[in-house]
């Protein structure tokens, strides 16, 4: 699929010196506030964070004080700016940041202009997939924009064919909306646009909800079919997140070269993604598990959109733990069990907790695996990933079982959710294959 020229050449815009700094930007803007950081908050930003807490802010500089939604920079204890940024007045993230000092001074055309530097990081994204090979002829799903890691907090764009599924969870997206939805659409590829608000998120962002998550009249899409490495799938706009986890692509395709010949078990399969191609990989006997009726529907139209054999691929409705514990109470295991759990840890506070129900499903899990058996496990909790404590986690649970684990591999998620390492609560994807004995 082409893609050439599914930008718009944006409008000329005023010329700055090469010098210009946001300082002087600023200076031919009305009623920009600035935000003076606390000694010794300054560099953590520099060095790339993106959210500045409201802990880290000294003072605020500009009467009437800003509003949430609006532009402002981001300044030192001396008061020279350092970046600028989208302010919200009740979020726990006071500002979210744009664009720093130095990048502002080699390229001022998006400094201080919200929709021109929107205009900007959806075209590098598109490029970015692009050089990725995104679309191609057999994968019409990928991410488009993947929040801080293309260096727009708070914004996740999905495709789906000439579907584009938006996932809203910072109250200037919400703002922006209208220019978010004209640069997408200005995609030759993309006939409809779904909106999916994270409300619970949105309402931390001092919003009204009421009227949040309701799709307009003319959106009238409720699932659609896409391709991924060549396997075919029903998804539902009403399922998780934004209906399909591209993130995991690649790991699924992997799954589909070690599944030959073997008994295979998919738990928390969602609509199918790892079961599916483990069944076109070959192997003998497939069982998906899930509590999701809706899923699993899916995941049962997925068997017979591609063909597959229904004797040799079957689902399951049951919860994960107690599953797995009755089928150890039974002695029953498989040659290859794949463990891909919701996020269990949403944020750091609640690491601790998270790394004691992640230990307690990989035990089970590995209770339920053949010895020399495989178990891929996964974790989307990004403090989870950037603790370090996965592994170690994985350790004690093999020694809760009475296994023994080696490491065969670890992969993170496909190449188009890039993340940005210096915010450590984002999704990040953290896949592990271990041969237990």
């Amino acid at each position: 699929m082409h893609l050439r020229g599914c930008l718009m050449k944006s409008a000329s815009l005023p010329s700055f010196p090469a010098s210009t700094t946001l300082q002087e930007i600023a200076a031919n803007h009305n009623g920009i506030a600035k935000l003076i950081l606390k000694k010794g908050k300054t560099q953590l930003f520099r060095d790339g964070s993106p959210m500045v807490y409201s802990g880290a802010v000294d003072r605020i500089i500009g009467r009437p004080p800003p509003k949430t939604g609006d532009v402002v920079l981001v300044a030192d204890g001396t008061e020279k700016p350092i970046g600028w940024g989208m302010y919200n007045a009740v979020s726990m993230f006071c500002v979210r940041l744009m664009q720093l000092e130095e990048e502002a001074a080699r390229d001022p055309s998006c400094a201080l202009n919200m929709e021109k530097l929107l205009e900007t990081r959806i075209h590098d994204a598109l490029e970015l997939r692009r050089s990725l090979g995104l679309p191609s002829v057999d994968t019409n799903a990928y991410r488009l924009v993947n929040s801080e890691g293309d260096r727009l907090s708070g914004l996740i764009v999905d495709v789906f064919g000439n579907l584009a599924v938006v996932a809203s969870s910072a109250a200037w997206v919400e703002k922006y909306k209208s220019k978010i939805e004209s640069c997408i659409s200005r995609m030759c590829y993309i006939d409809h646009i779904r909106w999916r608000p994270s409300v619970d998120i949105l309402k931390e962002e001092g919003l009204d909800v009421s009227d949040l998550g309701k799709p307009h009249p003319s959106h009238s899409l409720e699932s659609v079919k896409v391709i991924e490495n060549g396997i075919v799938y029903a998804i539902s706009l009403e399922g998780q997140k934004t209906g399909f986890y591209a993130d995991q692509r690649e790991n699924r395709k992997f799954i589909s070269t070690i599944s030959e010949g073997r008994k295979v078990l998919d738990i928390c399969c969602y609509s199918g993604g790892f079961s599916l191609n483990a069944a076109r990989g070959g192997a003998v006997d497939v069982l998906g598990v899930d509590t999701s009726i809706p899923a699993l529907d899916l995941a049962k139209e997925n068997i017979l959109l591609n063909n597959l054999d229904s004797g040799r691929i079957s689902y399951l409705r049951e919860d994960a733990p107690e599953f797995m514990k009755s089928a150890a109470s039974r002695h029953e295991s498989w040659d290859l069990v794949i463990l891909d759990p919701p996020k269990l840890a949403p944020r750091r506070k609640v690491l601790q907790s998270a790394s004691g129900m992640y230990r307690n499903l990989n035990s089970l899990a590995m209770k339920i695996t053949k010895r020399g058996g495989l178990l891929m496990t996964c974790s989307c909790s990004g403090a989870m990933t950037q603790s370090g404590l996965f592994l170690r986690i994985l350790q004690s649970a093999a020694s809760m079982a009475g296994r023994k684990v080696t490491v065969l591999r670890q992969a993170g998620a496909a190449c188009d959710h890039p993340i940005d390492p210096s915010y450590p609560e984002g999704a990040y994807l953290s896949n592990v294959l271990l041969r237990v004995l």
